[in-house]
């Protein structure tokens, strides 16, 4: 079955700090379908495991918008929350009893009765990759989940998981940003090409940091923004994207905006086609050296 996410996501891990109606979250989640976003992406924890159901209500008052969008969340961490006064840890936990009550707790916070994609959040040091599989097929077989695939793994750890699977993990959404390109020295940008996966990208903007951080690496990158922007006049944010989304291995990008002039900023990032010249020249800027 192909599955297809569009290029730009919107990530929903700081809709309880938007402070937003229902209503107000309605129009933001209409407006970014009418703009082409289409994915949306959520994880069983944020807010303290409310954003989910925030999502939910207005799915609930408008369940025609389920159609036309795919929903991703994530799950595997169990935070200590009043909510689950049973949780005693801040730990992982990929065992099959957990994936599908998180599965089941989300269907019911999403109002939905199906997820398109589902993620394990973090690499679990005490995971068993045939009960984890265990719980994906169960869940396949049932409908409750389309596809599935993990979050800030490594390539070996990719592979375990992959390995005890008969369908392909569909992606790893790890942290790439002008100002954090730990997953091309790892491996894992060449591994996910390889393997013709495409990666989402959470913290496109380094959480922010690419706006205001005072730091000799920030402040490099930021004037190469600047430049950039200014020959296509476009803000630095849009090239940033831009930056991402030229890249062979096709990024899908997850943004984490509630503001809508901001999500048409980044989206402005699909139309312009950097040079390998002005990647490259982000790429120096932010190592801080030439390449060799």
């Amino acid at each position: 079955m192909e599955f297809n996410l569009s290029r730009i996501a919107l990530g929903l891990w700081r809709a309880r700090e938007w402070n937003s109606s229902t209503q107000q979250l309605n129009t933001l989640i209409t407006q970014s379908l009418e703009l082409g976003i289409t994915s949306f992406d959520h994880a069983d924890i944020y807010g303290d495991y409310e954003c989910e159901a925030s999502f939910g209500n207005v799915l609930k008052e408008n369940p025609s918008l389920r159609e036309k969008m795919q929903i991703v969340t994530k799950c595997g961490i169990k935070l200590v929350s009043q909510k689950f006064p049973e949780h005693q840890l801040h730990c992982y936990d990929t065992s099959k009893a957990h994936i599908i009550k998180s599965v089941e707790s989300s269907l019911r916070n999403l109002s939905t009765d199906y997820i398109d994609l589902l993620l394990i959040h973090r690499p679990d040091p005490f995971m068993n990759a045939d009960e984890t599989a265990e719980a994906f097929y169960t869940l396949k077989k049932s409908g409750k989940v389309l596809h599935f695939g993990v979050s800030n793994f490594l390539p070996n750890q990719f592979d375990l998981l992959q390995s005890r699977l008969d369908f392909a993990l569909i992606t790893n959404q790890i942290e790439v940003s002008v100002l954090n390109l730990e997953h091309f020295d790892n491996g894992n940008i060449d591994f996910l090409q390889e393997k013709k996966i495409f990666p989402m990208i959470w913290s496109p903007f380094a959480g922010g940091r690419i706006f205001w951080e005072n730091s000799e690496q920030a402040n490099r990158v930021r004037n190469v923004l600047n430049e950039i922007a200014h020959k296509y006049q476009v803000g630095i944010d849009t090239v940033a994207t831009a930056w991402l989304l030229v890249h062979p291995v096709n990024f899908i990008v997850v943004l984490g905006s509630g503001k809508i002039d901001r999500i048409k900023s980044a989206l402005k990032g699909l139309e312009i086609k950097l040079t390998r010249e002005e990647w490259f020249k982000i790429w120096v800027a932010s190592k801080g050296y030439d390449v060799q």
